[in-house]
């Protein structure tokens, strides 16, 4: 069985934005977008006052070309990228270094939700495959009646009434053969995500059973640390408490001397 690992390579690339680094990025370049545009409404009357300085206005000025040179230039406008992206990376990279398990586990929710959503779905599928089996079931039998009608109406010789039933029946018949074209539609797509739904029950849980083994397996890692830790405390002691130990050590042995 193939592991969310293994399933990964056949998925197409994603870009920087839709990577948990890109998140980051968009939350932290709105906020940049929004406390510059902030500083700018609070600082324009300041702005305003030194750009009546000439020496200032030349200060600005070339500052203003500089950002234009960045924004222009390709060069410039990778490097920044590349930095920017780094720094995204390295914040997201934080969070995920202190709670690994954590987004392991919120990947399986994520997937949980997903899956719930596609079996809501299925059953607005097979709800409306109902739907349209009961209104043809309903057309078939308006169309029967207004068949007979015009049979009747014909022996009468009550043409008005031939021509109106036969019309009805003939709309009928149409909205019949058009719903029945849908109904194989949907039948077809219901097939496709129940399919799907399946297999996706297999990977959540084939998911979940891999952040468990994990979670189990960091959990056995800190404890096999923490002991070998203490330990090493032991037998080697804290620098620094040792240091006060030796100290003490003295204290009592120059006192035992005097």
């Amino acid at each position: 069985m193939a592991t969310p690992l293994d399933t990964d390579k056949f998925k197409q690339k994603k870009s920087f934005w839709q990577r948990p680094e890109g998140v980051t990025g968009a939350i932290f370049l709105a906020g940049l977008v929004i406390g510059g545009g902030y500083l700018l409404v609070q600082f324009l009357p300041a702005i305003m006052t030194l750009a009546g300085n000439l020496i200032y206005l030349s200060g600005m000025l070339i500052v203003l070309a500089a950002i234009i040179y960045m924004v222009l230039d390709p060069k410039m406008r990778n490097l920044v990228w590349y930095m920017y992206k780094s720094v995204m990376r390295w914040i997201t990279g934080l969070f995920v270094n202190i709670d690994p398990i954590g987004v392991l586990k919120s990947y399986v929710d994520d997937l949980k939700d997903n899956l719930a959503k596609m079996s809501k779905q299925i059953g607005a599928l097979r709800g409306q495959m109902r739907k349209l089996s009961n209104l043809m079931q309903e057309n078939e039998k308006e169309i029967e009646n207004n068949m007979k009608l015009a049979s009747m109406a014909k022996r009468k010789g009550i043409q008005n009434q031939v021509v109106l039933a036969s019309r009805k029946a003939a709309r009928l018949k149409e909205s019949n053969a058009k719903y029945r074209t849908l109904h194989t539609k949907i039948e077809v797509m219901h097939r496709i995500l129940t399919k799907m739904y399946s297999n996706s029950e297999i990977l959540l849980e084939d998911t979940a059973d891999q952040v468990k083994l994990k979670e189990q397996e960091r959990k056995a890692m800190r404890a096999s640390h923490s002991a070998m830790k203490s330990a090493m405390s032991v037998i080697s002691g804290d620098p620094d408490k040792r240091a006060m130990f030796d100290m003490a050590l003295d204290a009592v042995n120059e006192d035992v001397a005097n």
